[in-house]
Order: structure tokens, then sequence, then C-alpha cells
């Protein structure tokens, strides 16, 4: 279910005409001063910061695409594209890269934005209602300082909007861990005041408590607190009835947009977008016409990001999941040709985000998509590889790999042998390669890889000659993105990341 526009245009208005130019103010006023009324006013601004998460210079395009061609599972197809995406991909982005300076400012849009909402909620009366928008905007201030901080390291953190610019133009980088802690805190408020069932019908563009859990578990898994993340992880699983949780049947109904629509059980949260005559960049994703073939019948796409072909060619095709995450044939003019004869870059595409993208191919850049920050495999994941950690593969551990192997095994309908069943004489670290290895899998293309690749410090050996993605300019430096420079050049304060 979609957010309801008649709650979201306010807050576009705002965001829209509304901002102080950010080249000046890092963060700038979104919402004026005593907008704040009721319950309904503080909806209205996270529900316009949601939306913001939603536009083409955050989820929909620059900031999720930066975290995709990050990884070692797309490559850049058509080289003549921006060269702020060429940086990006091949480790050679430096502190102007456009990409950078479009979702830096964009995710403090969204912090002000939910601080704004928290503070505005806090000065009114605190019934549970009230106390679970807090949660809300909560949860999403601390989304987006997750993806910072997973970036940047050290950022300028606020914890309550801006209201001096001159103050807020001076402030220095917070450290990692203390940012790390400010997210933590503000979930676990939201699991405590957050609702059992999402709310609004059902709406997983809304979290719940089991979206706070589930972003726990990640938080703790990414800081290598291997207990907290399985028992955060363990508490949605053992909750999954109540929360409406559980794998989908059929791993291809995950991107099928008319079927997103209808509310899938294994999203706990989600960013959403709807077709409806939207003013860019406001609810526009990109990401069907950015991993599309040029010139095919299917969708007018921009080859940009593309798997390399070692990811097709080392990816069993026994795996339904490699059917449904890349297109290995397309049609022109009427005629399905393979990926040796696509008119553009000849490899296999991703087809996740265009082959059921809800939209006409001339309307490819404002789709139906729903795009799942989580879902349930990821959580049954989580807990296999935290839980290998505390008390090495027991039969729990492998029987979490084993549930999301067991929907792979189901191909349309068709009861397949492939993936079997994890080996139960294997040891701690082949099931903690497994892990990984399953994520990469059955989370393709989802923007998960380089937080896995980063959280393991996997680079020096994912991005060797012989890789799937050979990148002789990574080195360890590259694990974090440079801080942009336009914000050093006006702040004193703000201090670049090594190696840039």
């Amino acid at each position: 279910m979609k957010l309801s526009k008649f709650f979201i245009l306010p807050l576009v208005t705002l965001f829209v005409f509304g901002c102080v130019d950010l080249d000046e103010d890092p963060v700038g006023r979104l919402i004026p001063e005593g907008f704040i009324k009721s319950e309904r006013d503080v909806q209205t601004v996270i529900n316009g910061a949601i939306g913001k998460m939603a536009s083409d210079n955050y989820w929909g395009r620059e900031m999720a695409a930066a975290i995709m061609l990050r990884g070692d599972m797309v490559d850049i197809g058509n080289r003549s594209t921006a060269a702020a995406r060429i940086q990006i991909n091949d480790f050679n982005a430096n502190s102007t890269n456009g990409m950078i300076g479009t979702f830096w400012p964009m995710a403090y849009q969204v912090i002000d934005a939910t601080s704004t909402a928290i503070e505005g909620a806090e000065a009114l009366e605190q019934t549970a209602g009230m106390k679970a928008l807090i949660g809300e905007a909560k949860f999403v201030r601390a989304f987006t300082y997750f993806n910072l901080v997973r970036l940047f390291g050290d950022i300028p953190y606020f914890d309550g909007p801006v209201k001096d610019p001159e103050a807020a133009a001076s402030i220095s980088r917070t450290p990692e861990a203390a940012v790390y802690q400010n997210i933590i805190n503000d979930l676990e408020y939201a699991k405590e005041n957050l609702p059992l069932e999402h709310p609004s019908g059902d709406q997983r563009s809304r979290p719940s408590k089991g979206s706070a859990y589930t972003m726990l578990a990640d938080v703790y898994l990414t800081i290598g607190n291997w207990p907290e993340a399985y028992n955060h992880a363990k508490w949605v699983i053992d909750n999954a009835g109540s929360l409406n949780y559980a794998l989908e049947a059929d791993y291809q109904d995950l991107f099928v947009s008319s079927k997103q629509d209808a509310g899938l059980a294994e999203h706990i949260f989600a960013i959403e977008y709807k077709k409806a005559g939207n003013t860019w960049p406001i609810d526009y994703d990109s990401h069907a016409a950015f991993t599309g073939l040029s010139g095919a019948d299917e969708v007018a796409g921009f080859d940009v990001a593309v798997p390399s072909l070692a990811v097709y060619t080392t990816w069993d095709s026994r795996d339904y999941r490699k059917k449904v995450a890349l297109a290995d044939s397309a049609h022109y003019g009427g005629i399905l040709v393979p990926y040796t004869e696509f008119q553009g870059t000849k490899r296999p595409h991703i087809a996740k985000y265009w082959r059921f993208m809800g939209v006409p191919r001339d309307q490819v850049t404002d789709t139906e998509n729903n795009y799942a920050i989580y879902r349930y495999a990821e959580v049954l994941l989580t807990a296999a590889e935290a839980l290998n950690e505390v008390s090495g593969p027991t039969a729990e551990a492998r029987g979490y790999v084993n549930q999301v192997r067991a929907r792979a095994r189901n191909w349309a309908g068709t009861a397949t042998a492939f993936p079997a069943d994890v080996d139960p004489a294997i040891s701690k670290d082949d099931f903690r390669t497994l892990v990984l290895e399953e994520r990469r899998l059955e989370l393709s293309f989802e923007f998960k890889r380089w937080w896995d690749i980063k959280r393991r410090q996997m680079g020096n050996e994912v991005f060797a000659l012989g890789s799937l993605e050979p990148h002789d300019k990574f080195n360890d430096n590259q694990y974090l993105l440079p801080i942009r420079q336009r914000d050093i050049d006006l702040n004193k304060n703000l201090t670049q990341n090594p190696g840039y």
C-alpha cells in the first residue's frame, strides 16, 4: 500500500520551495516553526521525510545506486555514463563527486525533518499514538544515519532540528562509535513504542516493532556484536506469526510491483513508489532504467549498472534466483536474442526492477516498484551468521539457511533439488563463508553486498585479479567515501577521510 498523497503533498511543497541552499547551510529549515500542532501534523512531517527518501536524489537512484556500484555484483556497462558513477564503481571517487554531492545533503534534509517531527511530537501530549509516531520518526532518522556512517565513518551528527544555521555550519564530525550508539538509542525507543503491526492497513513503508528489531539486528551485525545481532533477529523469527512475516513461496513474486502493492509478508520495511505524474525528483524510481537494456522492447534502459559476465557465468543455472535476478535474453523488434546480441552492453542485465515494474516502457523512470530495505529472508541469514559466531554452525543456524534454500528450490511452483540443505558436518569457518555467499545470491542487486564487503573487510579479496569484478585501485581507504569538499571549504571544523 502506497503512502497517501494527501499527507505527502504539503511536505513536498515545503521540501521543494522551503529549503535553504544546502551549499550555504548543511541542513536547512524544511518545516516552519509552529507547524506541528497535532498527531496529524507529526505524521505529515514524517511522511514528507519518507517521501524525500523515495526521491531520485536518494533511494530512487543516487544513494542506492552508489551502494550498488560499490559492490562486486554490479559493474558499469555503458562507460559513456556520468563520470561520477564510474568513479564510485572504480574506486577513484574524489571529494567533488556528483553522486555524493546529491545524496549527502538529501540525507540531512531527511534527518532534519525527522528531528523536527520528534521535537514537535515531544511537545504534545504523550499518548501511545504519539509515542508510536516518535518511534517512527526515530526509525527513519536511524536508517538515514546508518547509511551515512557506513559510507563516511565519522559524520556531523544533529540530535535535533537545525535552528541556528551558523552553528550548524561549524559542526565537527562525531566519532563513528558515538553515531552508532545514537542509532541504537533511536531504535531502542522505536522497538518499545512502535506497534506490533504495520500501520495503516499493513503499510510496509511505515515501520513496526518488527522493523525496529530487524534494523537493530543489522546494526549489531555491522559492528560485530554477535549476541545482540542474534537476539534481535531471533525475536523477529520467534514473533513472525504475530508480525505477519514469512518467506514468499515464489522468489519472483518479491519483484512483481502489483504483488508488492498487495502487501508482501516478506517485506519488513520498504521504500515505495507509485506512478502519479510526479515532479522530478520526488517519488521517482530510476533503477529500472539504470539497470535496463538500451533499445530492447522490454525496457527503455540506460545500460549503466550491469553485472560483470563472471557474475552470470559463475552462478549455478540450477538456482531459480539466477533466473529471476538476471535477463540473459531480450526482445528487439519482437525477436528474442541472447545477451551476445544485445545492442548495448553485451552481458546479462539485472531484471529485478524492470521485468515487472508496472508501467509502460516509455515511463520507466516513474515505476510502481517497492524496494525492500529489509525482508524476512535477510533476518534468517542474519540470525544464522550471528549464531555461528557465538556457537558455531548449530542445527538452529543451519536451519535458518535451509529455510532460505528451501524457498529457492521452488522454481515457480515446480519443486527442484537445488540448492541442497547445508551439510551438518560443515565447519564454523566454512559456514561463515557459506552464509556470506548465500546473502550474495539471495539478496543480489538489493543494495546489500557492499555492506557485507565492508563489515567483513573483504575488499582486497573480492576485487583482486581473477575475482568477479577486479579493481586495482581498491585499498583499505576505499571502505569510506570522501566527505564533500564544498562542506569542508565552508566549514573549517570538518576534516577529510584518509586517502582523499
